[in-house]
């Protein structure tokens, strides 16, 4: 059995459960393909519902909870934030993503139990199973040379807001391959082998059409790029190409 198909009978697990003893169950954190598969499932036809949540509001890893119609009580999904900070912020680096998903992974978890990373200045957060945040806040003590403080987020007004990078430009139509080249600053013809290869989703739905129109406020994401929200077409230029904004995550 691959990993796709462990996944798939995993979620049927899962539904079942929620359905025959009347709770809610939760997957681990999915990825955007993952979360694909998930859509592809006639849960409704197993007597359950499911919603997706990540910690925060268009997280990228998300963890679904299935549940079923009758169930008459509120939940919450059981996902911790944590803040990393450096002990001593003169000595401290500046830290990618890499360097903190890295450092959380060289402790020997699954990608699974770990949601999105957010940073900002030199600080970062993390989403993570709510099982496995006191084993970060007494494990994780370095992110590549910088010794740092793990502890857990109360209050979900000190999780920062995402940061973007403002891009416009013009292209001849509102096609993926071309909005994906504006995003990262690339020819529209090198993107075609990451649409077709599966590597493209908007709003979390994979697309494999270089020709896919997206619509105003879609969030457009490439595996191993990164992802980007789509704003709409700003003007005309007088040889009717169509200026386009776009909002990066950073």
């Amino acid at each position: 059995m691959d990993k796709d198909d462990f996944l798939l009978k995993r979620i049927r697990e899962l539904a079942n459960l929620s359905y025959q003893r009347d709770i809610v169950t939760f997957t681990d954190f999915l990825n955007l393909n993952e979360q694909n598969m998930l859509a592809t499932l006639k849960l409704r036809q197993m007597g359950v519902s499911v919603k997706l949540f990540g910690g925060y509001n268009h997280a990228e890893r998300q963890m679904a909870a299935f549940y079923p119609g009758t169930v008459g009580f509120s939940w919450e999904y059981p996902i911790d934030c944590l803040k990393i900070i450096p002990k001593a912020l003169r000595f401290s680096e500046e830290l990618g993503h890499r360097d903190y998903l890295g450092a959380i992974l060289n402790l020997g978890v699954d990608r699974s139990v770990v949601g999105d990373i957010l940073i900002k200045d030199k600080e970062a957060w993390v989403f993570c199973l709510h099982k496995m945040s006191d084993f970060f806040i007494d494990n994780l003590v370095r992110v590549r040379h910088t010794t740092v403080l793990v502890t857990r987020v109360e209050q979900a007004e000190e999780i920062p807001e995402p940061q973007f990078e403002a891009i416009s430009g013009t292209c001849a139509s509102v096609r993926l391959d071309s909005l994906i080249g504006l995003a990262f600053q690339t020819s529209r013809s090198s993107m075609v082998s990451f649409i077709e290869s599966g590597l493209v989703f908007v709003n979390g739905k994979l697309i494999t059409s270089n020709g896919y129109e997206p619509k105003e406020g879609d969030i457009i994401s490439v595996r191993g790029k990164g992802r980007f929200i789509y704003d709409g077409v700003s003007r005309q230029t007088k040889k009717g190409r169509l200026g386009v904004r776009l909002r990066k995550y950073i």
